[in-house]
């Protein structure tokens, strides 16, 4: 085994956790729907990294499980979503677009380095390096879409709309993400019967 893959899981582990606290923070106060489903990514990225920190001294058997419990950790966001998207259409107020924009350049820079720092790792040890690359590339183009939601919104469209838009497109990838693992999961489990 690689203690370098050891590392760097801990250390984006680390900077998701830390990032979580700032958008979760932030969504509440200004009420914004993506930021929170984008904070409980957060929150779930660092589970999940923990998990695969823990699960990378295990037998190849108990990792090809973890990879199944982490597809439906996935499923977190979307969940989030859910809930904020229906807080959202009892009270339709627009998101603070500055606020908005600077916190999802914020996040987008925590995920570009937290998958710059996967990529080299993204195929070894099969779902569970998936699961976290996966999830720091999806989180790096959901930051996109915030960003870009906050920008309509001041701009062109000041609404709850773009900033629903976004936190369904987190939702819808996070389900994908949750699919791809639980199918690589399942054909290393497969492998290993």
């Amino acid at each position: 085994m690689n203690i370098s893959i050891r590392r760097v899981v801990l250390i984006v582990a680390l900077a998701n956790l830390a990032y979580f606290g700032v958008e979760f923070a932030v969504a509440l106060r200004i009420g914004s729907v993506s930021l929170l489903a984008d904070s409980a990514d957060f929150f779930e990225d660092a589970s999940v990294n923990l998990l695969i920190f823990v699960a990378m001294t295990w037998t190849a058997k108990s990792r090809a499980r973890a990879g199944m419990i982490m597809s439906i950790i996935l499923l977190a966001p979307a969940l989030a979503f859910l809930w904020t998207a229906w807080q959202k259409f009892q009270m339709p107020v627009p998101p603070q677009p500055l606020a908005l924009s600077l916190t999802g350049f914020g996040a987008l820079a925590v995920n570009l380095f937290c998958a710059y720092l996967l990529a080299a790792f993204r195929d070894a040890h099969g779902s569970l390096t998936k699961a976290a690359f996966l999830s720091a590339r999806n989180d790096a183009i959901a930051n996109i879409g915030i960003i870009a939601a906050g920008a309509v919104t001041l701009y062109v469209w000041p609404t709850p709309w773009p900033d629903l838009i976004v936190g369904f497109g987190i939702a819808w990838m996070n389900l994908d993400a949750a699919k791809e693992v639980w199918s690589a999961a399942r054909e290393e489990h497969k492998a290993l019967a």
